[in-house]
């Protein structure tokens, strides 16, 4: 038997900007029902895990999350939900620590369910009382807000298009009365995220509805000073499409998934693209504008990849002036038609070929973040650590200044002076 609720909600939050998008939501609606948002770690009433499942290190990542959660607060109420839900909810449903499972589809019933369930056991709070941490995970000075849902491309490897359904796009006049109440909260960067941003509002009616005319709406209709898109694929990078980025309030940084350099292997994997045709966007994007940052997927060992193939992969990131990439080793996901492919690449090849790719993009790092000394970038501002503020510039790189003020979701112009191993250093000059 459980004691009385006390109305302590804490959300934690795994995997993509998806997942960062749907706490945020779930966050507000909590706030909005009375709850009192807390630290994760804190002590909780109801401890919520927004599960991610692309591979199986997420899995474990869950699970052990989950656990811990029951052991930090015994008498809690644990909820799991996310895509970790919706691909295997027998699994954790063997697991005893868990009270709720909701999958992604429930999640937006997610927070009226637990007010149902608890019934007068909830002890009220007034949201005007209380002040609102705006520096907790899922409340910051950055929100992520979801545009598209879904996919509809099913590449071989991902997991996806099965536990979060067919492409869906939402409404604008949606997004941007959501961005409107974010920044109202005090945000000063939204993120538009979603699975494939380049295809947004080809299922809505009452067009023209495609990525660029929704930012146009955007910049029209809002006034958040920092607007960033989360993620494009190449073959959507059109002349149209980066005329938005013209506009000073969209940041001139873009994520450009390449997963492989080999054409081999991104037919393999269902990719819509070429490596040519990679390389021509990428080239577009930075022939079009200057002081511009692209970062990047890679996908090592995914099956039947060659050494040639491999090279390839080596050759397009020697290529591209990348500021940084995200390697990650080939992962069977149960559910999709790449765990079924022969020529599994041993573990021992993968570890090799990802340990030599996360060098050469450290090397590239190091190389885009040299050759930003001298130069002057806002600056926003999130917390601050070991007597430095830190954050991130429109490029998103990180950036830490000493200084006394309170600088927590401000937005300055900082001059580069310097480089760590994690991040620039500066001083603000206006």
């Amino acid at each position: 038997m459980k004691s009385q609720l006390h109305n302590k909600v804490s959300i934690e939050t795994h995997g993509c900007k998806l997942n960062q998008a749907d706490s945020g939501k779930l966050a507000l609606e909590f706030l909005e029902a009375g709850f009192k948002l807390v630290e994760n770690g804190s002590p909780t009433d109801i401890h919520i895990v927004n599960t991610c499942t692309v591979t199986h290190i997420a899995d474990r990542k869950a699970r052990r999350s989950l656990r811990a959660a029951r052991r930090l607060n015994p008498e809690a109420t644990i909820v799991a939900t996310g895509c970790y839900v919706d691909r295997d909810s027998e699994a954790l449903l063997k697991i005893p620590e868990i009270d709720i499972i909701a999958n992604n589809q429930n999640k937006a019933s997610l927070v009226s369910d637990i007010v149902a369930s608890k019934g007068n056991s909830l002890v009220s709070c007034t949201l005007g009382t209380d002040d609102i941490p705006i520096n907790l995970n899922m409340i910051r000075t950055r929100a992520s807000i979801k545009i598209q849902e879904g996919c509809d491309q099913v590449c071989a490897y991902c997991i996806v298009p099965k536990v979060r359904g067919r492409e869906r796009s939402i409404p604008a006049n949606e997004i941007i009365s959501s961005i409107n109440n974010l920044e109202s909260l005090g945000y000063k960067e939204i993120i538009l995220t979603g699975t494939q941003l380049g295809t947004y509002g080809f299922d809505l009616e009452n067009g023209p509805n495609t990525l660029h005319s929704l930012i146009d709406k955007i910049l029209q209709k809002t006034s958040v000073g920092r607007i960033r898109v989360s993620s494009i694929q190449p073959q959507e990078i059109t002349p149209e499409l980066l005329e938005v980025w013209r506009d000073p309030r969209i940041c001139p940084h873009m994520h450009i998934p390449l997963q492989s350099g080999s054409d081999e292997t991104l037919k393999a994997m269902r990719r819509r693209y070429t490596r040519d045709q990679y390389l021509h966007s990428v080239d577009r994007v930075m022939s079009t504008f200057t002081d511009f940052s692209i970062t990047t997927d890679i996908i090592v060992g995914f099956p039947g990849e060659t050494d040639s193939g491999y090279k390839d992969t080596l050759d397009v990131v020697n290529r591209v002036d990348f500021s940084n990439l995200h390697v990650f080793p080939f992962s069977v996901r149960p559910g999709t038609s790449a765990a079924y492919l022969n020529e599994q690449i041993s573990p021992e090849i993968k570890t090799s070929r990802v340990s030599e790719l996360i060098e050469l993009g450290n090397m590239k790092s190091r190389y885009y973040r040299q050759n930003m000394i001298g130069a002057v970038r806002p600056v926003l501002w999130e917390d601050k650590k070991k007597g430095e503020w830190q954050g991130l510039t429109d490029t998103y790189v990180r950036v830490a200044v000493k200084n006394d003020q309170n600088l927590h979701n401000s937005i300055d112009s900082v001059l580069i002076t310097g480089s760590t191993k994690d991040y620039m250093q500066g001083m603000i000059v206006g």
